[in-house]
């Protein structure tokens, strides 16, 4: 089995960012992953990998055609209860901002594109594989990717070395996705589960190519690339252009 998963010498705990919203969306993606969860994650191990047989994707099935749902409902497993605290923990922290900028609708669907195109780039890596993949966090990997690209310098909380600091999130972002290439390129030429390293290298380079396809057609949030305002709300992208 490969999952995708946060793996992180330095922990997230919360950003300095104040959303303009409610994160309705955010909020529903966090009790959908949960109770999916629940749904399986208690039973017995013959249980569980029963539901994995069933909804979890295998690259080698899909390209023949088989199980196409499984891009969907493997966004929506996990392996166990810290799997899906780690995901839901970053889910959290930046999908407030990304729904604030995208609007309800924008957020949804900017999440499912991402970790689509991050099963995408697992299937791309190896398209032979027979290994069951799941996982939140290559939707949550796009997420972080148009983060770094919207509020590159809002402060994030980290634990690291026993320590909270406080840093960039480019800097926190940008330490991730290194530590996800570093891995990737590792984890090439393996046959057994694992971390889907390369869905989380996809998942954020959608989540940057889509917001810096965002931005460039329907403007960047006010006061970018510094805070934005948090007494001024930022412009919905999605709605109609003011004259």
């Amino acid at each position: 089995m490969a999952r995708t998963g946060p793996r992180f010498v330095m922990f997230p705990i919360r950003d300095h960012n104040p959303s303009n919203i409610t994160p309705y969306v955010s909020y529903a993606l966090i009790v959908i992953n949960v109770l999916a969860w629940l749904s399986y994650g208690l039973g017995s191990e013959r249980e569980i990998w029963n539901v994995y047989y069933d909804y979890a994707l295998v690259p080698a099935q899909v390209l023949a055609g088989e199980e196409p749902y499984t891009f969907l409902t493997s966004m929506f497993m996990h392996g166990d209860f810290m799997h899906l605290a780690g995901n839901m923990l970053f889910l959290f922290i930046f999908g407030d901002n990304l729904e604030d900028y995208l609007g309800h609708f924008g957020l949804l669907a900017f999440y499912l594109i991402c970790g689509i195109g991050a099963t995408l780039a697992q299937i791309a890596i190896d398209p032979t594989s027979q290994v069951h993949n799941l996982g939140a966090s290559g939707a949550i990997a796009g997420l972080m990717g148009g983060y770094l690209i919207l509020f590159p310098k809002a402060k994030v909380d980290v634990l690291a070395f026993f320590m909270l600091i406080s840093l960039p999130a480019f800097v926190v972002l940008s330490i991730w996705i290194g530590l996800q290439v570093f891995d990737g390129f590792g984890s090439l030429g393996g046959t057994g589960g694992g971390v889907a390293y390369w869905a989380h290298i996809g998942g954020f380079v959608a989540g940057v190519v889509a917001i810096i396809l965002i931005m460039a057609l329907r403007g960047k949030p006010r006061n970018w690339p510094e805070m934005p305002n948090p007494e001024a709300p930022m412009p919905n992208p999605w709605a109609a252009t003011r004259k």
